[in-house]
């Protein structure tokens, strides 16, 4: 624990010396709709970490309330720049390796669902982007995890999961969110094309996530402007909701490599008030993704795999799962 709390006070130390301000472009006239779909079926596994969907809302820059502005810029992490308002909804699911098992399969990923709705506010310099959010959801039945898991299988053929009465209790949780980017730190322009390295860090404060990361970003491609990378699902290395093309066609490669330091995790802990199936976690866990995107005209594609380092001390296996993500502008 004392070693999350000095990676944290290293957080804040290295956001608080980024509040200088940058130079903004011109004012953005529409808004953005993102999916994000996360499976580990891309990885041919089905346990821990197993399926996400999140649907998200950016405004756009012009519309933004003159008092949501006054709000925006009396945060100290996250004055200057252009303002978005975002919102999303959407779900996450957890479960073990063994989905025939009715009983509780100890030493392994407890089932687990999460259902919430967030809202917040982006800034965006053109050189950082700072991104503020709350979270509201809840753990347990009432995330409908289980009959939705169920559904898919069904409708997919696949093994249906049995060990659903072993799940976390029903549990409101709160995520408080803060992440910040730096873009084009160091860039380069090789055969035409170009390279950027973004460094990124980040803090989650809640009964649901408690953690801290730091990791950067490397690109190659055209149009790297455009955007901070594709977006993901929390607690997760971090994209952007948010882009601009500035070209009809763009695109680009990217790798990203991610440290998290992590105090509190619901879906391995367990529940914060009652007794319920739980595992002993690793407090410091390694992220490596790699992927494309497209963006084209309005619209931007992409596709990302993530490895992660095992999450907890009886972990099979390290974690792998894909992310398609779609982004359309309005």
């Amino acid at each position: 624990m004392q070693r999350f709390f000095i990676f944290l006070a290293c957080f804040l130390a290295i956001a608080a010396s980024a509040l200088a301000s940058e130079n903004v472009r011109g004012k953005d006239d529409k808004g953005i709709f993102n999916v994000v779909i996360e499976n580990d079926i891309f990885a041919g596994s089905d346990s821990d970490y197993t399926n996400g969907i999140r649907f998200a809302w950016i405004s756009s820059e012009e519309t933004m309330p003159s008092w949501t502005q006054d709000i925006a810029n009396a945060l100290p992490l996250a004055s200057g720049g252009n303002k978005r308002i975002s919102v999303a909804v959407g779900q996450s699911m957890f479960a073990p390796e063994d989905l025939s098992r009715r009983d509780l399969v100890a030493g392994d990923q407890p089932y687990a669902g999460w259902l919430y709705s967030s809202v917040g506010m982006v800034s965006d310099t053109g050189k950082t982007l700072d991104n503020v959010m709350l979270t509201l959801g809840v753990v347990g039945p009432a995330s409908l995890a289980e009959p939705t898991q169920k559904f898919v299988h069904r409708i997919t053929d696949s093994p249906q999961p049995n060990g659903w009465d072993n799940q976390l209790e029903n549990e409101l949780g709160i995520i408080l969110t803060y992440e910040r980017k730096w873009r084009s730190i160091y860039e380069i322009s090789p055969f035409g094309l170009s390279a950027d390295v973004t460094p990124h860090a980040g803090v989650n404060l809640g009964n649901i996530n408690t953690d801290a990361t730091v990791g950067a970003t490397f690109r190659l491609g055209y149009d790297l402007p455009a955007d901070y990378g594709p977006p993901r699902i929390r607690p997760s290395l971090p994209g952007s909701d948010f882009f601009v093309p500035s070209e009809e066609l763009g695109g680009y490669l990217f790798t990203t490599l991610g440290q998290r330091a992590v105090a509190r995790n619901i879906f391995l802990d367990g529940n914060t008030f009652t007794d319920s199936p739980s595992v002993d976690k690793k407090h410091f866990v390694t992220s490596l993704q790699v992927g494309a995107a497209v963006t084209y005209g309005e619209t931007r594609l992409s596709y990302t795999q993530v490895f992660m380092t095992k999450e907890y001390d009886t972990q099979k296996h390290p974690t792998v799962f894909g992310a398609l993500t779609l982004s359309r502008r309005f």
